[in-house]
This record gives structure tokens, C-alpha cells and sequence, in this order.
């Protein structure tokens, strides 16, 4: 990363904006991750996206075997800009490159033998799979989780939306790994890259601006 561009970029935000961003980027995690399988409905997906920003997870993944989705700008309320999203179009190039970085793989689903979510063991990186809305996750993703995970639930229905589903998940996980005495923050690089990211959204006409810079980095190295 630049960071002699990272400087001169800070220069258009307010104090306030880059206290708020040092405070935000203090919070977040990569410690657990979200994974949506070949959901259908793109408001579902925006809604998980909207859940991981409240909770400070700072990246969401989606697998998009059949449906190719758009963030529903509305429904992620500005979560997009916040959020990093990877997209994948099969299962296993997904769970590849999570276990690559370190996560274990599991599946939200409420058959099997799961174990509920508040017996959950927070101490590790974990990627959570969340499946389509009519029949959850795909037996290739079932197959190779490596932990089950289920919600508790006390009526007829066995299922939730899979946006209620996320919510509930990362609100209990996510208080639970802040209390349990593990470092889950981010590095120091990848809070500056994600706040040169941030940084970049937060200014208009941005890409005038950089070109801008380096035409005059050049006139000046001459």
C-alpha cells in the first residue's frame, strides 16, 4: 500500500471521520466470518451483510453456484461500503480458501449431530455457513464441515430466515469470543488497509483526486 497516498487522502476526511474509523477498526474481526451458500433472495444476502457490519465482522463471503447477486443497497443500509464481500462460483473453491486462511468450516443446520449455539467453542477461527432459505446447505458443504451449529428452538417450525438465522448467530458468537480472553482483533496492517479502503469511499470524485496526486508525485520526482 501507498502510504505516502494514505496520508495525503486522510487529509480530505474530518477529525471526526478518522476518529470514528480508528474507533470502528478497533472493534472489527476476522476471527469469525460469514459464508451464504446460493442464496435466493438478494434482500436475504443484503440483510446477513447488514448483520456482520453491526456485529464488527469485517468480511462476508458468498457462494453463487445458480444465483448472482447484488447488494440490495437498501437493505444493507450502507454495510457495503463497510464490509469487504467475496464471491465464489462453487462451494469448494469457498471452503478452500477459508481453510487456506485458517478457519475451520461450520454448517449452520438444524439436522445432524449439531451442537447448540451456546455450547459453541469461540477459541477458534470459524467460518459460518449459512444455506438457501428452502433447503439449507449443500451436502458438499455438509460433508466437509468440520462442527455443526444449531439455533435453539422451541416450537413447530424447525428453521429461520437465513437473515434472522445470521443475526442471532453472530450476536451470541461475537459476545461471546469478546469475553473469552482471545485475540481477535486485526492486525495493525490489515486495520490500515481496510481504513485506506474506507478512506477511498469516504471522498468524491476519488479516482480524479489520485490520478491527481501521482501527476504531481511525478513532476516532482523529475
Amino acid at each position: 500500500m501507498d502510504k505516502q497516498l494514505f496520508q495525503y487522502l486522510q487529509e480530505f476526511l474530518t477529525p471526526r471521520r478518522k476518529e470514528l474509523f480508528e474507533k470502528i477498526l478497533n472493534e472489527r474481526t476476522r476471527h469469525i466470518t460469514v459464508v451464504a451458500e446460493d442464496v435466493y433472495q438478494m434482500h436475504n444476502a443484503s440483510a446477513v451483510m447488514r448483520s456482520c457490519e453491526v456485529f464488527g465482522v469485517q468480511d462476508m463471503h458468498v457462494i453463487e453456484k445458480r444465483f448472482s447477486k447484488r447488494v440490495d443497497k437498501e437493505i444493507a443500509m450502507g454495510a457495503q461500503k463497510w464490509v469487504n464481500l467475496y464471491s465464489y462460483k462453487s462451494s469448494q473453491e469457498c471452503i478452500n480458501k477459508l481453510r487456506a486462511d485458517g478457519y475451520q468450516i461450520v454448517a449452520t443446520t438444524p439436522h445432524n449431530d449439531s451442537q447448540y449455539l451456546h455450547d459453541f467453542d469461540v477459541t477458534k477461527k470459524s467460518a459460518f455457513f449459512f444455506g438457501q432459505e428452502k433447503y439449507g446447505l449443500s451436502e458438499e458443504i455438509l460433508e466437509q464441515a468440520d462442527s455443526y451449529l444449531k439455533i435453539p428452538m422451541h416450537g413447530f417450525t424447525e428453521s429461520l430466515n437465513i437473515s434472522v438465522s445470521a443475526a442471532i448467530v453472530l450476536q451470541t458468537l461475537v459476545t461471546k469470543m469478546r469475553e473469552a480472553g482471545i485475540d481477535w482483533h486485526l492486525s495493525e496492517d490489515e486495520k490500515l488497509e481496510i481504513e485506506m479502503e474506507w478512506t477511498k469511499k469516504s471522498i468524491k470524485s476519488i479516482d480524479q483526486i489520485i490520478e491527481r496526486y501521482y501527476q504531481d508525485q511525478k513532476k516532482i520526482n523529475l
